[in-house]
């Protein structure tokens, strides 16, 4: 009952800047929102954590990303953002939004319920 929508991605060079977006519609809508986060998968790698905001929007990144990305959320519109810059060509994957309705700050995919169906980031060098 619960559909996630990602946009945003695109093909930009590196040093860019590019902002996702995460649109969250059903059962969301009538429970109180827990984690919400962002994983990406690079061709031929596992999914990997990008960054989270739990429901007392508390932020947590992955090592990679930190200082560079920036994840936040607009409760009124139920849709979470990620705000990507300085760009490297390491950071092209396809990048998923992904929801566990719960509290806490959650980092592995296997603890999220949700899931959207990706948007593909490609960075040039």
């Amino acid at each position: 009952q619960v559909q996630l929508v990602e946009s945003g991605g695109g093909l930009v060079q590196a040093g860019g800047s590019l902002r996702l977006s995460c649109a969250a519609s059903g059962r969301t809508f009538s429970i109180n929102s827990g984690a919400m986060a962002w994983f990406r998968r690079a061709a031929g790698k596992e999914r990997e954590f990008v960054g989270t905001i739990t429901r007392s929007r508390t932020t947590s990144y992955g090592d990679s990303v930190k200082g560079r990305f920036t994840i936040s959320r607009d409760n009124a519109k139920n849709t979470v953002y990620l705000q990507m810059n300085s760009l490297k060509p390491e950071d092209t994957a396809v990048y998923y939004c992904a929801a566990k309705l719960a509290a806490g700050l959650f980092v592995r995919p296997d603890l999220y319920n949700y899931w959207g169906q990706g948007t593909q980031v490609t960075v040039s060098s």
